[in-house]
């Protein structure tokens, strides 16, 4: 019995050497998280790379083109654009960590009951899930801020109710196949109780395709808060993120004379949703059986 419990740990230990060492052999993967970890750092310490403040009016610089002083330039307000950047990413990312990791919880856990359990519970959750898809889900979200109004908590609110079909699909289709397995059997017949088999026994095999789409759904939640904060219905613009900063940017004067209002703002997004891409890209070779 030793020696297999060795042989076991032997395995897993391989395994997941084989697994680091294939994600780090992945360029694109280990770029994007590198870029990802740069710019999470910069925002969550932005004091320490701008003495600048993201709400600081200064009327003697607005609209200055980057300079010494002002490295990515200032908005018409005199707002340095460097310091919006920071502390707009800040929002922004949350918005999108929240929301996709939300969304995923509530996916878990209706996949999990909607699997295990079958029948007319599978059947209702199902029907609803395929409610939410009707709509394009910018088309939804947008109905849902008409509802709930705008706002940071409705935002995250609205998130949350309509990014957990993805991962309700696959955690349910995991269940409707891991619950025959020999080992849910045995628990059931030693009168476990059906949460534990539930969320002790079976959720843990399927988490490592929940954890790729997760992460992927980041990149999107990130997205669709700078499009909606660029429609003026997003995050109030109040609050600076990556969308508000666009959004100031989006005349036609600002386009054609003030290049580093919008330029340098999309840049930094498309950056952050690329290099979480590559990361959840290098997560899927190594975590997906499929991929192995």
């Amino acid at each position: 019995m030793e020696l297999t419990l060795k042989e076991k740990r032997s395995a897993s230990s391989s395994l997941m050497k084989k697994n680091i060492r294939k994600f780090l052999n992945n360029r694109l993967a280990m770029i994007g998280l590198i870029f990802m970890l740069i710019l999470l750092f910069m925002c969550v310490f932005a004091p320490l790379f701008t003495s600048y403040d993201a709400e600081t009016v200064d009327f003697t610089a607005m609209r200055a083109a980057p300079s010494r002083e002002h490295i990515f330039g200032t908005d018409r307000l005199g707002r340095d654009i460097f310091a919006r950047i920071l502390y707009g990413g800040r929002v922004s990312i949350l918005v999108g960590v929240v929301g996709a990791f939300s969304g995923s919880l509530i996916g878990m856990v209706l996949g999990s009951i909607a699997g295990y359990f079958g029948g007319k519970i599978d059947a209702l959750l199902v029907r609803i899930s395929e409610l939410f898809q009707t709509f394009p889900q910018m088309v939804l979200i947008l109905i849902m801020v008409a509802v709930l109004g705008q706002g940071l908590e409705n935002l995250l609110i609205i998130f949350s109710l309509t990014g957990w079909m993805t991962t309700f699909r696959m955690v349910r289709n995991e269940f409707l196949s891991l619950k025959e397995e020999t080992y849910v059997k045995v628990c059931e017949a030693f009168g476990m109780s059906k949460m534990s088999i539930m969320f002790g026994q079976i959720l843990p095999n399927v988490m490592s395709p929940v954890i790729v789409a997760t992460t992927v759904n980041v990149a999107g939640f990130i997205l669709q808060e700078a499009s909606l904060s660029f429609l003026g219905v997003g995050v109030p613009t109040t609050i600076p993120t990556w969308g508000n900063i666009l959004n100031a940017a989006k005349s036609i004067d600002v386009v054609t004379n003030y290049w580093w209002l919008w330029l340098i703002p999309g840049l930094v997004i498309t950056i952050f949703v690329l290099a979480v891409n590559f990361f959840g890209d290098g997560l899927r070779d190594v975590l997906d059986p499929k991929q192995q």
